[in-house]
């Protein structure tokens, strides 16, 4: 059985491989949002928002993010 000869590409040598396009730094500015839960001692509920609204509470666990928001990106260091 005769043996077939095939013709390859060779793989481009250093002189012939495409340029590769050059990467930039590009830097943003982000909102990001989590929810979080909080604890308060408070009588009722009217006193128990007083007193997380005025910082009172006790973080017990810390969210996962839920929300992102790109306000602006800029090329290079700001």
């Amino acid at each position: 059985m005769p043996a077939l000869a095939r013709k390859f590409d060779r793989p481009p040598t250093r002189d012939q491989s495409p340029p590769v396009p050059q990467r930039k730094t590009f830097h943003a500015a982000m909102l990001v949002t989590r929810l979080e839960q909080w604890f308060v001692v408070a009588e009722n509920a009217e006193e128990a928002h007083a007193l997380l609204a005025a910082g009172e509470g006790h973080s017990c666990a810390l969210g996962e993010r839920v929300h992102v928001e790109v306000e602006r990106v800029s090329e290079g260091a700001e």
